[in-house]
């Protein structure tokens, strides 16, 4: 069974830069998408970045290498992924106080939704595996 695994995580000035990365073992069976989400404690989960990885597995409407974004870090965060060594990656650019959080990465599947419907909404056919995070701190 395929695991997703975070690093990168750490403690950053407000406006300091991290980039994560999210290492995948084995097959992603049935997604075509990957991304990343965060969240507070106490607060709801919220979708950060999100990417078609081209791999096998592809439905309709899903573009390799397509990208969409939270608005909160539009211009700042930039999502990306190396296919060679499985790894996916979120370049954090200009942090503020409010992007600290417990950083997940995750695989699902867009079929019958879209890659933004699956980030932004929680609404996706079939999440395939979740990774156990990596903690962002930014102070001001």
């Amino acid at each position: 069974q395929v695991q997703l695994v975070e690093s990168g995580g750490g403690s950053v000035q407000a406006g300091g830069s991290l980039r994560l990365s999210c290492s995948a073992s084995g097959y992603l069976y049935r997604s075509d998408c990957m991304g990343w989400f965060r969240q507070v404690p106490g607060k709801e989960r919220e979708g950060v970045a999100a990417i078609y990885i081209g791999g096998r597995t592809r439905y309709a409407g899903s573009v390799p290498g397509r990208t969409t974004y939270a608005d909160s870090v539009k211009g700042r965060f930039t999502i990306s992924q190396d296919n060679a060594k499985n790894t996916l990656f979120l370049q954090m650019n200009g942090l503020k106080p409010e992007d600290a959080a417990m950083y997940y990465c995750a695989a699902w599947s867009s079929e019958g939704t879209s890659l933004e419907a699956g980030l932004l909404d929680g609404r996706y056919r079939y999440l395939e595996v979740w990774g156990q995070g990596t903690l962002v701190t930014v102070s001001s």
